[in-house]
């Protein structure tokens, strides 16, 4: 059962987003939050397996929210739910530890299918947003380098068969479960795999690299 917490500041969004998660068999929403403040405190009692949250909320945003979320002892997985797609904001939210990020206007069943791949450890970055990323090229290494570059195709020109079908699999969004029924592999050895492939690639975590995948036209998306 994957445990929640909705972060809004509008008490119709929380509600509509409460019942769609728990119409399903394998979610529930453990408690819901005006703001980022209220959802920090909430996840450190109550300890949920992920929290969907807007960027901007009154007081703390979301932003600044998930940096605390990160620093729990038992952090909980971060899913964005937004009006917002700029390149700044989804950047800042990615570097802030958030796992995924989505649109409002997502349909309800990709909302769904997020939240079950961040609760699982993958990676949901919605097309739109992955797009923007992928074409900025700004050169940020905390959001996956330097965009599709002579830097990055060499960096990517390194890589094996297999390493390159693992980044396809990290840019997918898929969970290190789901990496191995696909690969024919041991959980563990994907584990291993993953990490040398960003120690490789240089980046600091799975999202950078789903982030070099889309920028590398390796992904689409969830």
């Amino acid at each position: 059962m994957i445990r929640a917490i909705v972060a809004d500041d509008e008490p119709l969004m929380r509600f509509a987003l409460r019942t769609l998660l728990e119409s399903q068999d394998d979610i529930v929403v453990i408690a819901e939050a005006r703001d980022g403040a209220q959802m920090v405190e909430q996840a450190r009692e109550g300890r949920p397996d992920l929290v969907l949250t807007d960027l901007r909320m009154p007081g703390m945003d979301g932003i600044e929210a998930a940096r605390s979320l990160g620093e729990l002892p038992e952090p909980p997985a971060v899913l964005v739910l937004t009006t917002f797609d700029t390149e700044d904001g989804i950047a800042r939210a990615l570097a802030a530890g958030a796992t995924g990020y989505l649109l409002k206007d997502a349909p309800p069943e990709q909302v769904v299918a997020a939240v079950r791949l961040v609760a699982a450890g993958g990676t949901a970055l919605a097309p739109v947003p992955a797009a923007r990323l992928a074409t900025a090229g700004a050169g940020r290494r905390g959001v996956g380098g330097p965009g599709a570059s002579p830097g990055l195709r060499g960096r990517l020109a390194g890589l094996s068969a297999q390493q390159r079908e693992l980044l396809r699999h990290l840019g997918a969004g898929l969970s290190n479960a789901e990496i191995a029924r696909s690969m024919h592999l041991s959980e563990g050895t994907v584990k291993a795999y993953v990490s040398r492939l960003m120690s490789v690639l240089e980046v600091d975590n799975r999202t950078q690299a789903a982030i070099l995948a889309h920028q590398a036209g390796l992904a689409g998306g969830i």
